[in-house]
């Protein structure tokens, strides 16, 4: 089948197997590897990218299932709240291994971008598909709560 998507705000249109996963589809056709293979069963998070405003599980949705120019974003991305929630996870100390970092930071933002006010609650819920093995996530919260105070409600992305 032939996918045309808009990825981290590059076109692309590719013959693509449609009972390709999504996650294979970013890191091995376009070579985007910071989108993380974790459990590759939809349990850890790991794989998050943010899929028309809505974070999903990458390694759950096959191309056939994403819908033709559609918008994805991946740890990749130089949106402005991505970028800044990259670095509010670095001054906050919020990375330890590195396995959940990219789909924290995703879910983040997608919580940012469809709540940009979440109280400590929300935030947690927001995260909550996502697992850190290492116990950082004091150091995630305080790093997404940094965030959501700067932008205030501004555009996100």
């Amino acid at each position: 089948m032939i996918l045309e998507v808009y990825v981290d705000d590059e076109f692309y249109r590719e013959d693509v197997s449609p009972d390709r996963r999504l996650l294979d589809f970013l890191r091995d056709d376009l070579g985007l590897l910071g989108t993380k293979k974790g459990c590759e069963q939809g349990e850890c998070g790991a794989c998050s990218v943010i899929l028309n405003n809505k974070v999903v599980y990458s390694c759950m949705i096959l191309v056939a299932q994403v819908p033709q120019n559609s918008y994805i974003l991946t740890i990749e991305s130089n949106k402005p709240l991505i970028s800044t929630m990259k670095e509010a996870f670095i001054e906050n100390g919020a990375i330890q291994c590195g396995a959940c970092t990219p789909g924290m930071i995703m879910a983040s933002t997608s919580l940012l971008m469809n709540n940009p006010h979440p109280s400590g609650e929300e935030i947690k819920a927001g995260l909550s598909g996502v697992l850190c093995r290492c116990g950082c996530y004091p150091k995630i919260l305080k790093a997404v709560e940094s965030v959501r105070d700067e932008f205030g409600g501004v555009s996100v992305v």
